[in-house]
């Protein structure tokens, strides 16, 4: 079995990664909402992903039971929590309500008590948004929430 290296990302889950018997590097990021990414890193920079492949929780099933694997256990979930707060990526999607609205027309902290901390656009980062920062298609949003609230945040995000 494949030496596997977990490295701790506060706020935002676990990192797990190893190397192929072929020589690739895979890893896969836990995300504290439970959402998970597979990562496939280049031979070249093995610091650089070459794709992600991001999974929600049915698609975990079906891929763990597809490679004959187990569920992931209920303590990896608990380390996942801290004091309650995650940190997530939030993709904007070209068909979300929130296309072409403020942050504060969308209501999203006075909806799900999430707070938007930053919005990723392209290759630029806006930290600390105002209010009246418009959001775009394939923008990502990088909020601080409650799991559920995160959760409903994700939903109203898709419309």
């Amino acid at each position: 079995m494949a030496e596997v290296n977990e490295t701790r990302l506060p706020g935002v889950g676990v990192r797990y990664d190893f190397t192929t018997a072929d020589g690739s590097r895979v890893g896969v990021l836990v995300h504290r909402t439970g959402r998970r990414e597979l990562l496939v890193y280049g031979r070249e920079d093995p610091d650089s992903c070459e794709a992600v492949l991001r999974l929600d929780a049915a698609d975990t099933r079906t891929l763990v039971e597809l490679l004959g694997g187990s569920q992931v256990s209920e303590e990896l979930r608990a380390m996942q929590q801290l004091e309650g707060l995650t940190i997530d990526w939030l993709p904007i999607p070209g068909t979300s309500p929130w296309v072409g609205r403020s942050l504060r027309d969308a209501a999203v902290r006075s909806i799900t008590g999430v707070s938007v901390v930053a919005v990723v656009r392209g290759d630029a980062t806006v930290p600390a948004p105002e209010p009246d920062f418009v959001l775009e298609k394939d923008d990502i949003a990088v909020v601080v929430g409650t799991p559920p609230g995160i959760d409903q945040l994700v939903s109203l995000s898709r419309g």
